[in-house]
């Protein structure tokens, strides 16, 4: 009696592998990935040059706004102990004295407590190494957001726009009447 069995003939499978190895050496090579931006965009001063002396130019304590962070995420300006919902008028006011009068618009802000001129101003934020890193990007957004509403006061009041509207000369003036000069430092014990 026959078998109705029939022998089926096998599929080699050594080759597999390779399929399987050269399928994933493919898509490691064509696949995109992707770059998010993390971290604050600086722009960095240029490294002194070779001869020169760079410290000359020394600043007047009265034009620098200390803001500390300690390992507690306690954030500290001038020594005193505020919350970060306080940082930003601080900032403004601090950075909007012109105490020297230069500033057309600004008559009436004067502090004897603030700094000369906002071109004159620097903000120095030191932190302590322990910082958690939300806690010093929030600090930096309120530092920014300062700078941002100051040049936006000083568009719409100088050039009759706001800042989102300004010609890139104009933007460049506002720039120039608020510099973004900041100081930033790890504490030191």
């Amino acid at each position: 009696m026959k078998s109705s069995r029939r022998d089926y003939p096998e599929v080699n499978a050594g080759s597999m592998a390779d399929i399987a190895f050269l399928l994933l050496i493919f898509f490691l090579v064509t696949a995109v990935i992707p770059k998010e931006d993390i971290g604050i965009n600086r722009k960095l001063p240029p490294p002194c040059p070779p001869n020169i002396d760079c410290t000359e130019g020394i600043i007047n304590m009265r034009n620098i706004l200390e803001i500390k962070i300690n390992a507690k995420d306690e954030l500290l300006v001038d020594n005193v102990l505020i919350s970060i919902d306080e940082l930003k008028d601080i900032t403004k006011v601090f950075l909007n004295n012109n105490g020297d009068g230069s500033c057309d618009y600004c008559a009436g802000l004067t502090d004897k407590e603030s700094s000369d001129n906002p071109t004159k101003a620097v903000v120095s934020l030191a932190n302590d190494s322990e910082t958690s890193y939300e806690f010093y990007i929030k600090v930096q957004d309120e530092i920014t957001k300062a700078y941002y509403e100051l040049r936006n006061d000083y568009a719409t009041t100088i050039f009759k726009k706001p800042s989102n509207k300004l010609t890139q000369e104009e933007l460049q003036e506002v720039k120039k009447a608020y510099p973004f000069i900041l100081s930033e430092a790890e504490i030191k014990n």
